[in-house]
């Protein structure tokens, strides 16, 4: 087991893993007073201690906070397993473009890994690449997204609609979270990295469809094509997404969730109660809608996702 990689991996994560771990840092001194003592065979419960004292026990966790957990870590596993295959899947990235996507894929890893440690017991269990069809068939058919990992626009509009899905679910879980003001920092603190890769897709998609593939931030997003030239951010709700009319749609990415009060669609406008659109200072509906994200409820975060998934597993439902 190599410690200092785990403690390293989740740091990426939570900033402030250490001070969780021993308020005085004095976590490797323990280790290191231990060292002749602690076989290899004792050290897994050991660390499995200082982890479950970081985020607390499972049994500290509601039901309702480990679905939220669970659902989380159900949507990295599928986004980690969606990024190392397209880097496996020869020269579809450009080597221009591979280091990013690395980076975005080991992210994903450092999330799962704190996810993991914070469920403890409670956590599913790793379902492999092969519970995933991003083909969008269930496993059952080759679906609209079958060049997914031999076209490097299909790999791109899927990447888009996993990150922004997930961005809108983390924002989604938060309330049940917030009991948990540690495990809640945590995923607030994923949510943000979650936002940064999906502007980093959004211009390198913007980049390759607009025809400039060294260069996404010389490419303006185009409000009538959001399509396929989007913007770094999301705008209204961008047109449906990289692949509205297919079956499945990336509209419901997009679009309200259930309540529609809750969860409304990211063309909302009114926030706190207030329209914030304001022609005479500039602030377009457009604009009013970049400004605030959306959460999504669980139960279409889950249908989404369900698409991408083989039917004989029992991730998303």
């Amino acid at each position: 087991m190599d410690l200092l990689k785990l403690i390293s991996d989740i740091e990426k994560v939570d900033p402030e893993v250490y001070e969780r771990l021993d308020p005085r840092r004095r976590v490797f001194r323990h280790f290191g007073l231990a060292g002749k003592a602690v076989t290899a065979a004792v050290l897994p419960g050991l660390v499995s201690g200082i982890f479950q004292r970081a985020y607390g026990q499972t049994s500290a966790l509601t039901p309702e906070i480990q679905g939220v957990l669970n659902l989380a870590l159900s949507l990295e596993y599928l986004e980690f397993y969606f990024y190392d295959s397209g880097l496996k899947a020869g020269t579809l990235i450009p080597a221009t473009d591979r280091p990013a996507f690395e980076t975005i894929r080991n992210d994903e890893s450092g999330h799962i890994k704190v996810l993991r440690e914070a469920l403890g017991s409670a956590a599913i269990p790793d379902p492999t690449v092969g519970a995933f069809d991003y083909t969008g068939g269930r496993g059952l058919i080759a679906g609209p997204f079958a060049t997914v990992f031999t076209d490097y626009k299909i790999f791109l509009g899927v990447a888009q609609s996993f990150v922004d899905t997930g961005v809108r679910a983390y924002k989604g879980g938060a309330p049940v979270l917030m009991p948990n003001k540690d495990i809640l920092e945590s995923a607030l603190n994923i949510h943000s990295v979650e936002a940064r890769h999906s502007s980093h897709v959004r211009t390198v998609r913007r980049a390759v469809e607009g025809g400039n593939p060294s260069n996404g931030t010389s490419v303006a997003g185009n409000l009538a094509n959001l399509n396929k030239i989007p913007k770094s951010w999301i705008s209204g709700i961008d047109n449906g997404g990289a692949s509205p009319d297919t079956t499945p749609s990336t509209r419901p990415v997009y679009d309200k969730g259930n309540p529609e009060a809750t969860y409304p669609a990211e063309s909302n406008t009114t926030q706190a109660g207030a329209n914030i659109v304001n022609a005479a200072a500039g602030i377009t509906a457009a604009a009013a809608s970049e400004a605030f994200d959306e959460p999504l409820d669980p139960t279409t975060v889950k249908s989404i996702a369900r698409n991408f998934v083989k039917s004989t597993t029992t991730l998303f439902v």
